[in-house]
């Protein structure tokens, strides 16, 4: 497993963002993203509810700390030598991510990713150098799913690794070592609640377990999106349902526990269920009111920490993650036709439509 030590002297002494301290590489530039205070939400839930900004990260997303540490470890147990393979199914950021660590770290990237994925998304990989294979989005028990097509792929490669995102707890082990305690530091231990939503559960199992560790009266909450079966497992004290639905949020949402939620999904406070309608009233209006230019995703997070904070109660202290921002998908959610294509064309609030440029 990665260590502590090995990250931090990845990261080297690099402070938060406004720090100016060189940093060595892509790898170095990873991670140590402000927190952001959101200031419209806090005064209308009487709350103080953050963001973190893991746009901010150097390839754009919070999957950046996962592929470099699934990277690393892989380096530090012998599985990949130089010159060597990754591969990896994905449904886009993580892909993005490895695709950077690649080319800093001198491997090459195959991607294997539904064909529903944002077309921003497939171009940025091809331009990143990797090899991308779009393939019919199907469940995970079907054996043409995207994941057991990058195995497969993997398997049949000399140095290779498939990075396995959703069951080598690698992933999760990144946030563990870093994205929770800089949460801690950044709130001074002063936390109630934390709650993201989860595709592979890297993020909320790492960051619950770092917080829960430290803080056990922290709340630590899933937030799911509609097709997703999480909510309804954890509601329901441990009941999979089968799947149905479908959110346009990208990258999360979940039909199975992933080993990497299974480190922290029975120690989690409760779940919420978000509804497409609130996220992109939510993404138009962080843009109005905070400037944050942010993906679907991220827009559920912070209609999550909204929900929680009510819940907890005036005064509260509530963190979500900021995962990427919008202009991976902008041509889908700044788009009037789209929307509307989707049932979504009136979820936008009136006086923010203004936003919605694209036909």
């Amino acid at each position: 497993m990665l260590s502590a030590v090995r990250w931090a002297i990845v990261q080297q002494t690099r402070g938060f963002a406004t720090s100016n301290i060189a940093v060595d590489g892509f790898t170095g530039a990873v991670g140590n993203t402000p927190l952001i205070y959101l200031k419209m939400l806090s005064e209308q839930t009487g709350s103080k509810i953050y963001g973190k900004a893991e746009f901010q990260n150097p390839g754009g997303s919070i999957k950046d700390r996962a592929a470099v540490g699934i990277v690393l470890d892989a380096e530090e147990k012998g599985r990949i030598k130089p010159g060597g393979t990754v591969v990896e199914g994905t449904a886009g950021n993580t892909g993005i991510g490895l695709a950077h660590v690649c080319r800093a770290r001198g491997y090459k990237c195959v991607i294997f990713m539904p064909n529903t994925q944002s077309q921003e998304k497939i171009d940025l990989l091809s331009m990143l150098g990797a090899e991308v294979h779009p393939v019919p989005a199907v469940p995970y028990e079907n054996p043409l799913n995207y994941n057991h097509q990058a195995k497969e792929y993997a398997e049949k490669l000399e140095n290779a690794i498939w990075t396995d995102q959703f069951d080598n707890t690698a992933n999760a082990y990144a946030h563990y070592i870093s994205t929770g305690p800089e949460i801690w530091e950044q709130t001074k231990g002063d936390i109630d609640g934390f709650v993201c939503s989860t595709g592979t559960g890297g993020t909320l199992a790492g960051v619950g377990k770092y917080l829960k560790e430290k803080s056990p009266k922290t709340q630590i909450w899933l937030a799911d999106p509609p097709g997703s079966v999480l909510y309804k497992y954890i509601s329901s004290g441990g009941k999979l349902v089968e799947r149905g639905g479908s959110s346009i949020t990208e990258g999360i949402g979940q039909g199975r526990v992933t080993n990497n939620l299974g480190i922290f999904v029975d120690d989690l406070s409760g779940a919420l269920h978000i509804p497409d309608e609130k996220s992109i009233s939510m993404l138009y209006q962080l843009l109005d009111s905070e400037g944050l230019y942010v993906g679907a995703s991220s827009a559920l997070n912070v209609v999550a920490a909204v929900e929680l904070a009510q819940k907890l109660g005036k005064g509260s202290k509530v963190v979500t993650v900021l995962c990427d921002g919008a202009y991976r998908y902008q041509s889908r959610l700044f788009s009037k036709k789209w929307l509307e294509s989707k049932g979504l064309g009136d979820a936008i609030p009136e006086s923010l439509r203004k936003y919605a440029v694209l036909d």
